[in-house]
């Protein structure tokens, strides 16, 4: 087996890792059937998925075609600015401080936001009825103590008390509760009866969102955009916004348990109610085109007139800090994409974040990573790079036997497998190593993809952000080169339409990481040096040996 046909399995195979890893990743958006609706419909809203608190589950109101604006409550912390509008007492507006915008370095990432900018991106909540009452919900007008609260040096945290008009005998007060050093958000209802008859009022607190991708997102990096949801018994269910917008949407049963999330590149919306109160998920079309609400109902029992209840569910909506994620939910950390390949990936970034702790240099700890992995695989990589030696040495025999016996295939097959016998080279021997391999390859290019610990971290002079590409290409060019240097070292193709191919194979892997996060092309560029190095090494050893052998 000749060089060419060593790249190609490995392209192959590559290949095949890839596609079974997209299979694995589309067939776990959908991880039980669609859950029938069962709601009675209502003149107010469209019937739910639901499966049960009981078969009169109330769903939210529709939001208008147009959201309305009432007062701003402008809220900031040491990691958040907030605002939150009086109509409805939503969250319409969240900056995170700590993180820049996608393309101006010079202003906050804004996570959560209005149609009128980028795209629609809101948290609402309010109360439901079991029988229809129309209570406090998030078209109900809100009123605050003041409007604009800020944290204060030597302060935990910042509460603000909204409190709309009482509905149906029911007085409503929202609290919000923002932490320092945190993206956490405690969202609390204090529903009191104030009338004479028996309500009986479910808590809901969800997301509004359009189905337009992030701003920046780029199509050459498949990453999961929609809602996902987990309990402890039917772990994670999954729908991109594709899947939302056909009605594909699996969501699991009521549980005591579990969050509802909207992911995207690097960042997360979620709601996390108290484990151990009854919940329902909920994922459903607005009547308007391209918006969808997902959320979570609380059901709060009987209110006797005169009683007060209480319903609480956190807000998490932060980078997709894996750390961070799991202290705050069981599961949360599997937002964090990696696939099937998880069980390598993990472990994979814990080096990488370790190394981090100690260089303080993203790019460095991606050398050093990539080092050690060489390292670890040193022996595979030896015993094929021998093999490609050895067949790069055996080059000149294979030649004249072609040349000798070409027209006859057959008799040009069975001389080679003697030569083969003869030299004593396995024709395999360069592409099994290189295969296993390939998991962890993959699950490191997944672990460098989805980390938002390298959004916008720099590395060297040009390089400001290891997930954006090279702004100069400087290294898919240089990496490129190196795949240039490798085809050197490789024994040429004994067909010419093949040694062409091997030619125009560097520069067409070099145009496509063009478009690569820099933090990836940096990975394959060291992997590719430390290669070529290993490679030149070997062969040399055995060319040297060669000719002692053939002048002896």
């Amino acid at each position: 087996m000749d060089s060419f046909r060593i790249f190609a399995g490995m392209v192959f195979a590559i290949s095949v890792f890839l596609l079974v890893d997209a299979w694995v990743r589309d067939h776990q958006k959908v991880a039980a059937p669609v859950v029938p609706a069962t709601t009675t419909p209502r003149d107010t809203a469209p019937p739910v998925p639901t499966a049960g608190l009981g078969q009169t589950t109330p769903s939210p109101r529709p939001t208008d075609p147009k959201l309305t604006r009432g007062e701003r409550i402008r809220v900031a912390t040491d990691v958040l600015v907030a605002e939150i509008d009086t109509d409805g007492g939503d969250l319409r507006r969240l900056e995170l401080t700590k993180y820049r915008d996608t393309f101006d370095q010079k202003l906050n990432f804004v996570l959560l936001h209005e149609e009128n900018e980028q795209s629609l991106y809101i948290t609402q909540s309010g109360l439901l009825e079991k029988k229809g009452l129309k209570l406090p919900d998030h078209h109900a007008l809100f009123k605050a103590v003041q409007s604009s609260y800020e944290l204060s040096p030597g302060a935990d945290a910042i509460t603000v008390r909204l409190k709309p008009a009482a509905e149906n005998g029911v007085q409503l007060v929202k609290t919000y509760v923002f932490h320092r050093d945190s993206y956490v958000v405690d969202v609390a209802f204090e529903a009191t009866n104030t009338g004479a008859v028996v309500v009986e009022p479910f808590a809901y607190f969800q997301l509004l969102r359009d189905t337009k991708p992030p701003a920046g997102d780029s199509k050459m990096v498949p990453v999961f955009n929609g809602v996902e949801v987990y309990t402890e018994k039917d772990k994670l269910h999954k729908a991109s916004f594709d899947d939302i917008v056909k009605n594909k949407v699996s969501l699991p049963k009521p549980a005591e348990d579990g969050w509802i999330a909207i992911a995207q590149h690097y960042f997360l919306g979620a709601w996390l109610p108290k484990p151990g109160e009854w919940r329902e998920y909920v994922v459903q079309n607005q009547p308007n085109d391209g918006r969808f609400t997902a959320g979570v109902i609380l059901e709060l029992g009987r209110l006797e007139p005169g009683q007060t209840t209480v319903a609480l569910s956190r807000l998490y909506a932060g980078p997709q800090e894996q750390a961070l994620l799991k202290t705050l939910a069981p599961g949360l950390e599997l937002t964090v994409d990696y696939g099937w390949l998880r069980p390598l990936a993990v472990p994979l970034f814990w080096v990488l974040n370790e190394i981090h702790k100690v260089v303080g240099n993203w790019g460095v700890a991606i050398i050093l990573l990539t080092v050690i992995i060489k390292l670890i695989f040193y022996p595979l990589s030896a015993a094929s790079y021998k093999s490609m030696a050895k067949m790069k040495v055996l080059a000149p025999k294979l030649q004249r036997l072609k040349e000798r016996r070409g027209d006859d295939r057959q008799r040009m097959h069975q001389a080679m497998v003697e030569l083969y016998k003869t030299e004593k080279i396995n024709p395999l021997g360069g592409c099994l190593p290189i295969v296993v391999q390939i998991p962890v390859f993959i699950a490191l290019y997944w672990t460098l993809l989805l980390s938002v610990e390298l959004r916008q971290a720099p590395f060297v002079l040009w390089i400001h952000d290891l997930s954006r590409p090279d702004p100069y290409y400087i290294l898919p060019v240089l990496m490129g080169a190196t795949m240039f240097i490798q085809t050197w070292l490789n024994p040429t193709p004994p067909d010419p339409m093949q040694a062409k191919l091997m030619k125009i194979m560097p520069i067409a892997f070099s145009v496509f990481f063009f478009f690569f996060p820099s933090g990836l092309v940096l990975y394959w560029l060291v992997n590719n040096i430390l290669s070529i190095a290993q490679q030149w090494r070997i062969t040399h050893v055995l060319e040297r040996a060669k000719t002692a052998h053939d002048g002896s």
